[in-house]
């Protein structure tokens, strides 16, 4: 019995580093799904897995699984094993903006069935007009919009740009006529045209068009200025006090990922976010740290959750 027991007991005394051994994270490749194609997500996206794959000695392997606004790339997430091993870079929308306006057909809880890691970044948006619009500031806009039909475009209903300017209008007391393309792409050709008044956009991907005159920016949403486009105001700035709407990117985890995983991907992250071109891609895109760490940055996902899901009922916006 005596000999039995100390086998036990030497067993007992190793098995803690067995366990520690095989629980060291991570010990095998990463995948992270990124919820869009090719594009601004997937490159910022790949460039912070190249950090973690550096600093954490395992490949951080990148996958895309565009559609239904981030929706089949998180229900795909939420269903893997909460091991650490699979992980969600979305923009954050599929969490914030997805549940009111999908409802039912979400297919994932964003509260129950994922967990924050990091909201790295976030940007605003720029409110342009064309050029033969009459308006040169926002108080002009809201005025010609009181006496003659104005349009403005989106990149689709639900997308970002149809949210902040159903919320702008709604906020100004002013009314436009929606009008929706199946992404950002063909709205800003057809604002270049002349065919459409208005159009909220990603303010790198509209500032080429500003500087050389074929556009006019009249305000930003986020609550600072833009680096990129310092001279432009703020809409809180113009008479709208407390007027504020980024998005972001969120990177998440399935729900019940051990804590220990969590924040250590928080603090790899936001080692990342200090590496010299990963600094350069947030200038040139316009993208602001945040600096939020797991509780933080569940706690903006929330807050953004509740004020878009207002927006949403208030304007009665649906995705079809």
């Amino acid at each position: 019995m005596k000999f039995l027991f100390r086998i036990a007991f030497a067993a007992l005394a190793v098995l803690p580093g067995l366990v520690h051994a095989q629980g060291a994270y991570p010990n095998k490749p990463v995948h992270v799904v990124v919820s869009t194609v090719p594009g601004p997500l997937d490159a910022f996206a790949r460039l912070v897995c190249e950090k973690l794959a550096s600093s954490l000695k395992q490949p951080f392997v990148v996958e895309n699984k565009a559609g239904a606004g981030g929706n089949i790339a998180a229900q795909y997430v939420k269903d893997q094993p909460a091991d650490g091993y699979t992980l969600l870079f979305a923009i954050d929308t599929t969490f914030t903006v997805n549940p009111p306006l999908y409802k039912a057909r979400l297919g994932f809880d964003p509260v129950k069935d994922f967990v924050a890691i990091a909201v790295p970044v976030t940007y605003g948006q720029m409110l342009t007009v064309n050029p033969s619009v009459q308006a040169r500031n926002v108080s002009e806009l809201i005025a010609l919009s009181k006496q003659k039909p104005l349009s403005y475009a989106s990149g689709g209903n639900g997308s970002p740009s149809h949210l902040v300017a159903a919320y702008f209008l709604s906020t100004a007391g002013a009314n436009m006529t929606h009008v929706p393309y199946k992404g950002t792409g063909q709205s800003v050709i057809d604002i270049l045209g002349g065919r459409i008044d208005t159009l909220f956009a990603v303010t790198s991907g509209v500032l080429p068009y500003v500087k050389d005159s074929r556009l006019r920016a009249l305000a930003v949403s986020s609550a600072k200025r833009s680096a990129l486009a310092p001279d432009v105001p703020t809409i809180a700035e113009l008479g709208y006090p407390g007027f504020d709407v980024s998005f972001a990117y969120a990177l998440m985890a399935p729900a019940n990922t051990p804590d220990e995983i969590v924040q250590l991907l928080s603090r790899e992250v936001q080692k990342a976010m200090t590496a010299p071109d990963i600094q350069e891609k947030m200038r040139m895109a316009d993208y602001s740290p945040t600096g939020l760490d797991p509780k933080q940055s569940a706690a903006w996902l929330r807050e953004s959750r509740e004020k878009w899901t207002k927006v949403i009922n208030q304007n009665n916006i649906s995705p079809e």
